[in-house]
């Protein structure tokens, strides 16, 4: 099991919108040389993301996106399911058909991971990775304002 450069990514151009994002849109261009992703794969997933009000667009110049809810309330399981990235660790893919059309005998166990990480997924929102980015811009500022050790002769 594992999320793929759909998910992943974004997520990550969620997180970029949120950490740049404020008074104006935030522009997929920007985006895209940032994070490096592609501008047209971008396109797609903002496409999705508006379809499930995760994000609004400015058209025009000076457009852009601005997230269409409050930090706190857009969580990666939201970002993840609205670019409709399975996340499934079942073989199956949770229709009980996985052992010659029967079902397996750790598709309970397989389920459970599923819920365990979505339940984790959507207890992490764009606030907790946006404070988490704040946490270590402040841990790399504060190391480069400690006086450099010297060596004594």
């Amino acid at each position: 099991m594992r999320l793929t450069t759909k998910g992943r990514f974004a997520v990550t151009a969620m997180l970029d919108l949120a950490l740049r994002g404020g008074k104006n849109p935030v522009t997929l261009a920007g985006i895209s040389e940032r994070q490096d992703i592609s501008l047209s794969y971008l396109e797609q997933l903002f496409s999705r993301l508006r379809r499930h009000e995760l994000v609004e667009s400015v058209r025009g110049p000076g457009g852009g996106y601005y997230l269409a809810r409050t930090l706190g309330n857009i969580s990666v399981a939201d970002i993840i399911r609205a670019v409709d990235e399975p996340i499934d660790a079942t073989h199956c893919g949770g229709k009980e058909n996985c052992h010659d059309d029967h079902r397996c005998l750790t598709h309970d166990l397989w389920m459970g991971l599923n819920a365990h990480i979505y339940d984790y997924l959507d207890n992490v929102t764009l606030a907790t990775l946006v404070a988490k980015q704040e946490e270590c811009k402040e841990k790399i500022m504060q190391d480069r304002r400690a006086p450099k050790a010297t060596l004594a002769a």
